[in-house]
Protein backbone atom coordinates (compact mmCIF):
# COMPACT_ATOMS: atom_id res chain seq x y z
CA UNK A 1 0.00 0.00 0.00
CA UNK A 2 1.37 3.41 -0.95
CA UNK A 3 2.13 5.86 1.86
CA UNK A 4 0.46 8.69 -0.06
CA UNK A 5 -2.99 8.40 -1.59
CA UNK A 6 -2.90 8.76 -5.42
CA UNK A 7 -5.66 11.38 -5.51
CA UNK A 8 -5.57 11.89 -9.28
CA UNK A 9 -5.96 8.18 -9.87
CA UNK A 10 -8.73 7.89 -7.28
CA UNK A 11 -10.56 10.78 -8.91
CA UNK A 12 -10.15 9.13 -12.33
CA UNK A 13 -11.67 5.96 -10.85
CA UNK A 14 -14.68 7.86 -9.48
CA UNK A 15 -15.32 9.64 -12.78
CA UNK A 16 -14.84 6.48 -14.85
CA UNK A 17 -17.24 4.58 -12.58
CA UNK A 18 -19.85 7.30 -12.97
CA UNK A 19 -19.43 7.58 -16.75
CA UNK A 20 -18.99 3.85 -17.38
CA UNK A 21 -16.26 4.58 -19.90
CA UNK A 22 -12.61 5.59 -19.94
CA UNK A 23 -13.24 7.72 -23.03
CA UNK A 24 -16.09 9.69 -21.46
CA UNK A 25 -14.11 10.07 -18.24
CA UNK A 26 -11.19 11.43 -20.26
CA UNK A 27 -13.45 14.08 -21.83
CA UNK A 28 -14.59 15.28 -18.40
CA UNK A 29 -11.06 15.25 -16.99
CA UNK A 30 -9.58 16.89 -20.13
CA UNK A 31 -7.00 14.13 -20.62
CA UNK A 32 -6.64 11.25 -23.08
CA UNK A 33 -8.39 7.88 -22.65
CA UNK A 34 -4.95 6.28 -22.46
CA UNK A 35 -4.06 8.53 -19.52
CA UNK A 36 -7.22 7.52 -17.65
CA UNK A 37 -6.60 3.85 -18.38
CA UNK A 38 -3.01 4.17 -17.15
CA UNK A 39 -4.11 5.91 -13.90
CA UNK A 40 -6.66 3.18 -13.20
CA UNK A 41 -4.10 0.46 -13.90
CA UNK A 42 -1.56 2.11 -11.56
CA UNK A 43 -4.26 2.42 -8.87
CA UNK A 44 -5.13 -1.25 -9.21
CA UNK A 45 -1.44 -2.12 -8.89
CA UNK A 46 -1.13 -0.02 -5.74
CA UNK A 47 -4.28 -1.49 -4.17
CA UNK A 48 -3.53 -4.98 -5.48
CA UNK A 49 -7.15 -5.47 -6.55
CA UNK A 50 -9.03 -5.14 -9.85
CA UNK A 51 -11.51 -2.26 -9.87
CA UNK A 52 -13.18 -2.73 -13.25
CA UNK A 53 -14.20 -5.52 -15.55
CA UNK A 54 -13.18 -4.29 -19.02
CA UNK A 55 -16.06 -5.17 -21.34
CA UNK A 56 -16.48 -4.74 -25.07
CA UNK A 57 -19.15 -2.08 -24.55
CA UNK A 58 -17.90 -0.35 -21.45
CA UNK A 59 -16.90 -0.94 -17.87
CA UNK A 60 -18.40 -2.79 -14.94
CA UNK A 61 -17.25 -2.39 -11.36
CA UNK A 62 -15.74 -5.35 -9.61
CA UNK A 63 -16.85 -6.18 -6.08
CA UNK A 64 -13.79 -4.32 -4.75
CA UNK A 65 -14.52 -1.28 -6.90
CA UNK A 66 -18.14 -1.21 -5.78
CA UNK A 67 -17.10 -1.51 -2.13
CA UNK A 68 -15.11 1.75 -2.15
CA UNK A 69 -17.03 3.87 -4.65
CA UNK A 70 -19.65 5.49 -2.36
CA UNK A 71 -17.10 6.62 0.23
CA UNK A 72 -14.80 7.98 -2.45
CA UNK A 73 -17.66 9.92 -4.05
CA UNK A 74 -18.53 11.39 -0.67
CA UNK A 75 -14.90 12.20 0.00
CA UNK A 76 -14.36 14.06 -3.27
CA UNK A 77 -17.64 15.92 -2.73
CA UNK A 78 -16.34 17.06 0.66
CA UNK A 79 -13.06 18.15 -0.92
CA UNK A 80 -14.95 20.22 -3.50
CA UNK A 81 -17.02 21.88 -0.76
CA UNK A 82 -13.89 22.62 1.25
CA UNK A 83 -12.21 24.19 -1.76
CA UNK A 84 -15.26 26.37 -2.42
CA UNK A 85 -15.22 27.53 1.21
CA UNK A 86 -11.52 28.32 0.93
CA UNK A 87 -12.14 30.29 -2.25
CA UNK A 88 -14.94 32.35 -0.68
CA UNK A 89 -13.53 32.68 2.83
CA UNK A 90 -12.14 36.15 2.25
CA UNK A 91 -15.47 37.36 0.91
CA UNK A 92 -17.57 36.15 3.87
CA UNK A 93 -18.24 38.63 6.62
CA UNK A 94 -19.89 38.32 10.01
CA UNK A 95 -22.25 40.82 11.60
CA UNK A 96 -22.69 40.69 15.38
CA UNK A 97 -26.10 42.00 16.44
CA UNK A 98 -27.48 42.67 19.90
CA UNK A 99 -31.19 43.01 20.53
CA UNK A 100 -33.84 42.12 23.08
CA UNK A 101 -35.36 38.60 23.04
CA UNK A 102 -38.82 40.03 22.32
CA UNK A 103 -37.73 42.00 19.25
CA UNK A 104 -35.57 39.13 18.03
CA UNK A 105 -38.33 36.52 18.25
CA UNK A 106 -41.41 38.59 17.37
CA UNK A 107 -40.02 40.90 14.67
CA UNK A 108 -36.57 39.88 13.45
CA UNK A 109 -36.90 36.09 13.19
CA UNK A 110 -39.93 36.15 10.89
CA UNK A 111 -38.17 38.47 8.42
CA UNK A 112 -34.52 37.48 8.66
CA UNK A 113 -34.65 34.93 5.85
CA UNK A 114 -35.03 37.78 3.37
CA UNK A 115 -31.79 39.39 4.55
CA UNK A 116 -29.97 36.05 4.30
CA UNK A 117 -31.26 35.54 0.76
CA UNK A 118 -30.23 39.06 -0.29
CA UNK A 119 -26.79 38.91 1.39
CA UNK A 120 -25.52 35.32 1.25
CA UNK A 121 -21.93 36.29 2.11
CA UNK A 122 -22.89 37.95 5.42
CA UNK A 123 -23.19 35.61 8.40
CA UNK A 124 -25.32 36.88 11.27
CA UNK A 125 -24.49 36.32 14.92
CA UNK A 126 -27.54 37.39 16.94
CA UNK A 127 -27.54 37.76 20.72
CA UNK A 128 -30.83 38.30 22.52
CA UNK A 129 -30.49 39.65 26.04
CA UNK A 130 -33.02 41.17 28.41
CA UNK A 131 -30.24 43.41 29.70
CA UNK A 132 -30.29 45.26 26.39
CA UNK A 133 -33.13 47.53 27.39
CA UNK A 134 -33.12 50.93 29.05
CA UNK A 135 -33.97 50.71 32.72
CA UNK A 136 -32.96 54.31 33.44
CA UNK A 137 -32.38 56.82 30.64
CA UNK A 138 -30.50 59.12 33.02
CA UNK A 139 -27.86 56.41 33.40
CA UNK A 140 -27.76 54.72 29.96
CA UNK A 141 -26.72 51.09 29.96
CA UNK A 142 -25.40 51.12 26.40
CA UNK A 143 -22.33 52.98 25.25
CA UNK A 144 -19.50 52.80 22.74
CA UNK A 145 -17.33 51.12 25.36
CA UNK A 146 -19.90 48.36 25.87
CA UNK A 147 -20.22 47.74 22.13
CA UNK A 148 -16.45 47.59 21.76
CA UNK A 149 -15.86 45.31 24.75
CA UNK A 150 -18.48 42.84 23.50
CA UNK A 151 -17.39 43.02 19.85
CA UNK A 152 -20.88 44.15 18.79
CA UNK A 153 -21.32 45.67 15.36
CA UNK A 154 -24.91 46.79 15.73
CA UNK A 155 -27.56 46.93 18.44
CA UNK A 156 -31.32 47.21 17.96
CA UNK A 157 -32.36 49.04 21.08
CA UNK A 158 -35.70 50.03 22.59
CA UNK A 159 -35.13 53.11 24.68
CA UNK A 160 -34.48 56.81 24.85
CA UNK A 161 -31.67 57.00 22.30
CA UNK A 162 -29.21 58.29 24.88
CA UNK A 163 -26.19 56.10 24.14
CA UNK A 164 -22.90 57.97 24.63
CA UNK A 165 -20.28 57.72 21.92
CA UNK A 166 -22.57 55.85 19.52
CA UNK A 167 -24.18 56.60 16.21
CA UNK A 168 -27.91 56.40 17.00
CA UNK A 169 -30.72 56.26 14.43
CA UNK A 170 -34.37 56.05 15.44
CA UNK A 171 -36.05 53.54 13.17
CA UNK A 172 -39.42 52.69 14.66
CA UNK A 173 -41.94 54.59 16.78
CA UNK A 174 -44.33 52.31 18.63
CA UNK A 175 -47.85 52.31 20.07
CA UNK A 176 -49.43 50.36 22.90
CA UNK A 177 -52.63 48.48 22.10
CA UNK A 178 -54.96 46.09 24.01
CA UNK A 179 -55.19 42.63 22.42
CA UNK A 180 -56.75 39.28 23.14
CA UNK A 181 -57.38 36.03 21.31
CA UNK A 182 -60.58 35.52 19.30
CA UNK A 183 -61.35 32.43 21.39
CA UNK A 184 -61.23 34.52 24.54
CA UNK A 185 -63.88 36.89 23.16
CA UNK A 186 -66.03 34.04 21.85
CA UNK A 187 -66.10 32.13 25.14
CA UNK A 188 -69.58 32.00 26.65
CA UNK A 189 -68.22 33.02 30.04
CA UNK A 190 -66.50 36.15 28.67
CA UNK A 191 -68.38 39.38 29.45
CA UNK A 192 -68.87 41.74 26.49
CA UNK A 193 -66.12 44.24 25.67
CA UNK A 194 -67.80 47.31 24.22
CA UNK A 195 -65.99 50.11 26.02
CA UNK A 196 -62.83 50.49 28.15
CA UNK A 197 -64.75 50.36 31.42
CA UNK A 198 -65.86 46.81 30.52
CA UNK A 199 -62.30 45.70 31.23
CA UNK A 200 -63.25 45.75 34.91
CA UNK A 201 -64.94 42.40 34.31
CA UNK A 202 -61.93 40.82 32.65
CA UNK A 203 -58.47 39.45 33.34
CA UNK A 204 -55.75 41.94 32.50
CA UNK A 205 -52.31 40.66 31.52
CA UNK A 206 -49.41 42.90 32.55
CA UNK A 207 -45.92 43.06 31.09
CA UNK A 208 -43.71 44.01 34.02
CA UNK A 209 -40.38 43.72 32.21
CA UNK A 210 -37.94 46.10 33.92
CA UNK A 211 -37.46 48.57 31.08
CA UNK A 212 -38.34 52.21 30.60
CA UNK A 213 -41.23 52.96 28.31
CA UNK A 214 -43.03 49.63 28.66
CA UNK A 215 -46.79 49.84 28.15
CA UNK A 216 -48.84 50.27 31.32
CA UNK A 217 -52.56 49.94 31.65
CA UNK A 218 -52.73 53.13 33.68
CA UNK A 219 -51.13 55.07 30.81
CA UNK A 220 -53.46 53.51 28.26
CA UNK A 221 -56.60 54.42 30.21
CA UNK A 222 -55.28 57.98 30.62
CA UNK A 223 -54.59 58.26 26.88
CA UNK A 224 -58.18 57.26 26.17
CA UNK A 225 -59.55 59.85 28.57
CA UNK A 226 -60.85 57.06 30.78
CA UNK A 227 -60.55 56.34 34.46
CA UNK A 228 -58.44 53.26 35.19
CA UNK A 229 -60.55 50.30 36.26
CA UNK A 230 -59.82 47.65 38.83
CA UNK A 231 -59.83 44.41 36.86
CA UNK A 232 -61.57 41.27 38.03
CA UNK A 233 -58.23 39.45 37.78
CA UNK A 234 -54.62 40.43 37.05
CA UNK A 235 -51.72 38.30 35.89
CA UNK A 236 -48.22 39.80 35.93
CA UNK A 237 -45.28 38.67 33.83
CA UNK A 238 -41.61 39.63 33.86
CA UNK A 239 -41.40 39.08 30.10
CA UNK A 240 -43.39 40.52 27.20
CA UNK A 241 -43.06 37.15 25.45
CA UNK A 242 -44.83 35.43 28.35
CA UNK A 243 -47.55 38.06 28.40
CA UNK A 244 -48.15 37.66 24.66
CA UNK A 245 -48.17 33.87 24.94
CA UNK A 246 -50.77 34.08 27.71
CA UNK A 247 -52.94 36.32 25.53
CA UNK A 248 -52.66 33.93 22.56
CA UNK A 249 -53.65 31.09 24.91
CA UNK A 250 -56.84 32.98 25.83
CA UNK A 251 -55.88 33.90 29.38
CA UNK A 252 -56.98 37.54 29.20
CA UNK A 253 -56.37 40.93 27.60
CA UNK A 254 -52.80 42.11 27.17
CA UNK A 255 -51.49 45.62 26.64
CA UNK A 256 -48.40 45.44 24.47
CA UNK A 257 -46.43 47.17 21.75
CA UNK A 258 -48.43 46.77 18.57
CA UNK A 259 -45.27 46.23 16.50
CA UNK A 260 -44.20 43.26 18.61
CA UNK A 261 -47.59 41.63 18.12
CA UNK A 262 -47.68 42.35 14.38
CA UNK A 263 -47.35 38.72 13.26
CA UNK A 264 -49.85 37.50 15.88
CA UNK A 265 -52.35 40.07 14.60
CA UNK A 266 -51.72 39.15 10.97
CA UNK A 267 -52.27 35.44 11.54
CA UNK A 268 -55.37 36.04 13.67
CA UNK A 269 -53.91 34.75 16.94
CA UNK A 270 -54.61 38.13 18.53
CA UNK A 271 -57.12 40.84 17.67
CA UNK A 272 -57.44 44.46 18.85
CA UNK A 273 -60.00 44.88 21.60
CA UNK A 274 -60.48 48.60 20.99
CA UNK A 275 -59.33 50.99 18.30
CA UNK A 276 -57.62 53.20 20.86
CA UNK A 277 -53.82 53.19 20.86
CA UNK A 278 -51.49 55.09 23.12
CA UNK A 279 -48.20 56.54 21.96
CA UNK A 280 -45.10 55.27 23.70
CA UNK A 281 -42.40 57.81 24.46
CA UNK A 282 -39.47 55.51 23.69
CA UNK A 283 -38.69 53.95 20.32
CA UNK A 284 -36.48 51.39 18.60
CA UNK A 285 -33.05 52.58 17.50
CA UNK A 286 -30.17 51.23 15.47
CA UNK A 287 -26.99 51.78 17.46
CA UNK A 288 -23.46 51.41 16.13
CA UNK A 289 -20.03 52.73 16.86
CA UNK A 290 -19.63 56.12 15.20
CA UNK A 291 -16.49 54.85 13.48
CA UNK A 292 -18.35 51.86 12.01
CA UNK A 293 -21.53 53.42 10.64
CA UNK A 294 -20.18 53.26 7.06
CA UNK A 295 -19.18 49.60 7.37
CA UNK A 296 -20.63 47.83 4.26
CA UNK A 297 -22.23 45.02 6.28
CA UNK A 298 -23.82 47.45 8.73
CA UNK A 299 -25.10 49.60 5.87
CA UNK A 300 -26.54 46.49 4.21
CA UNK A 301 -28.41 45.50 7.38
CA UNK A 302 -29.60 49.08 7.97
CA UNK A 303 -30.93 49.39 4.42
CA UNK A 304 -32.63 46.02 4.72
CA UNK A 305 -34.34 47.01 7.97
CA UNK A 306 -35.65 50.21 6.43
CA UNK A 307 -36.98 48.29 3.44
CA UNK A 308 -38.75 45.85 5.77
CA UNK A 309 -40.23 48.64 7.87
CA UNK A 310 -41.47 50.52 4.83
CA UNK A 311 -42.83 47.39 3.13
CA UNK A 312 -44.72 46.40 6.27
CA UNK A 313 -46.18 49.89 6.56
CA UNK A 314 -44.93 50.04 10.12
CA UNK A 315 -44.75 53.82 9.96
CA UNK A 316 -40.99 54.13 10.55
CA UNK A 317 -39.72 57.29 12.12
CA UNK A 318 -37.89 59.94 10.13
CA UNK A 319 -34.10 59.73 10.13
CA UNK A 320 -32.58 61.59 13.01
Amino acid sequence: MATHLPLNALNAFVVAARMGSFSKAAEELHVTPAAVSQQIRQLEDVLEVALFHRLNRGLALTEAGQAGLADLQSGFSSIQKAVRRMQTADSRKELNIWTSPSFASKWLMVRMHRFVAAHPTIDLRISGSASLIDSDSTAPSLSAEILQSNNIDLAIRFGSGNYPGCNVEKILDVDAIPLCSPNYLRAASTPPLKKPSDLALHTLLHDESPYEGRPKWSDWFRSQGEKEVEAAHNIYFNSVLLALSAAVAGQGVVLTLEQLADEDIKDGSLIPVFEGRSEVEHAYHLVTLSSAKDNPEIKAFRDWMWSELNAADDHPADDC
